[in-house]
């Protein structure tokens, strides 16, 4: 059995007793019952998540995984494929977005080559697993082979269990990749049968020629690959990147191991979506962190049910979304475990 069977086999439904113990004292706490809103129901769906009626947040990870696509080559986005190993290494000196708003909300950060096309000397918050150097071109065939696509998600499987090692009870999703809101455009374009057009964007501010390219490369690898919307490891072979292989892979440890996952932005939840298309029953584990600028990403929450935490009109991924909404999602657990009781506080319920 590969270990992607067993951990599918793993996954299973919510706790439906302990959401039930989360709901009454949810309820019995010393508010208006539902006036926390959101945080209420973030906080019910935890208890499902862990089984435990007071979940309780300590250890916080983001996992960002890395790698470069061939389809860059064919004029789709603003900055070369070299920025990718750069911002890597930024990633483990501390200097980028995702590792400030990490040390805000007490996460640590593990970088994962998964893809890149040229090596990163191994240094400490590193992990090499790469599955080749870069991804072919979507646009003439397909992006990885199939044996491409399961090594890619196992990896992150790999990954999210060797992180659960170290202790671990909330992860958030991150990524890097030059090109990658292309592969994230066709996944969506693929599994939805949406318009190219309207689920593809500017990722990283492409002017309106490169716009029309970017569509017309995705149009093309459509149809030259023609992707089986049905079969999560065919669409990210055709047109996926080893790091959404990587980040469905996380995702799927989580739900197995009945760890919250908080997914980022586009490139996150395109991953999110081919978890989703191995296993439906990840979706349960699944928390949005945010709603992205990019057309598409509203496309793949509706189509997984999902209702982003915040909106600040982020497009930067790294996992920048991811773990603002962590801080939320701790932020609920903590009032379901920390706040009163009107029976323990002594103060009278509401009457009429």
């Amino acid at each position: 059995m590969s270990s992607l069977t067993s951990t599918i086999a793993s996954i299973r439904p919510l706790d439906a007793a302990a959401m039930a113990r989360a709901r009454a004292r949810q309820d019995d706490l010393t508010k208006p019952q539902g006036s926390l809103g959101r945080l209420e129901a973030l906080s019910i769906q935890m208890a499902g998540i862990t089984g435990k009626e007071r979940p309780c947040i300590r250890d916080k990870a983001v996992i960002v995984m890395a790698g470069d696509h061939g389809v860059a080559r064919e004029g789709v986005s603003a900055y070369p494929a070299e920025v990718t190993p750069q911002m890597v290494l930024n990633f483990l000196r501390g200097g980028a977005a995702i590792n400030v708003l990490a040390r805000h909300v007490g996460a640590r950060v593990t970088v994962v080559d998964m893809g890149v096309a040229s090596d990163i000397p191994p240094q400490p918050g590193l992990v090499i697993r790469k599955v080749a150097y870069g991804t072919q071109s979507l646009r003439s065939g397909p992006a990885m082979t199939r044996e491409q696509a399961l090594q890619a998600v196992e990896a992150g499987i790999e990954v999210l269990e060797a992180e659960l090692a170290r202790g671990l009870d909330i992860v958030a999703t991150g990524d890097m990749g030059i090109g990658n809101t292309t592969p994230s455009s066709a996944i969506v374009a693929a599994v939805t049968g949406l318009p190219v057009a309207q689920v593809t964007g500017r990722g990283t501010g492409i002017d309106d020629g490169r716009l029309a390219q970017k569509v017309a490369v995705i149009e093309e690898g459509l149809r030259v690959n023609r992707p089986n919307p049905a079969d999560g490891l065919d669409v990210l072979a055709k047109v996926g990147g080893f790091e959404i292989g990587g980040i469905a892979g996380v995702i799927l440890g989580a739900a197995a191991h009945r760890m919250p996952v908080v997914v980022d932005g586009f490139i996150s939840t395109a991953g999110a979506v081919i978890a989703a298309l191995l296993a439906p029953g990840a979706k349960d584990y699944m928390i949005s962190g945010h709603k992205s600028v990019e057309i598409g990403h509203w496309a793949m929450l509706q189509y997984l049910g999902l209702v982003p935490l915040v909106d600040l009109d982020l497009r930067l991924g790294e996992g920048t979304g991811a773990v603002l909404g962590m801080g939320l999602v701790e932020a609920a657990c903590k009032i379901l475990d920390e706040m009163a009781t009107f029976s323990s506080a002594g103060v009278s319920t509401a009457e009429g």
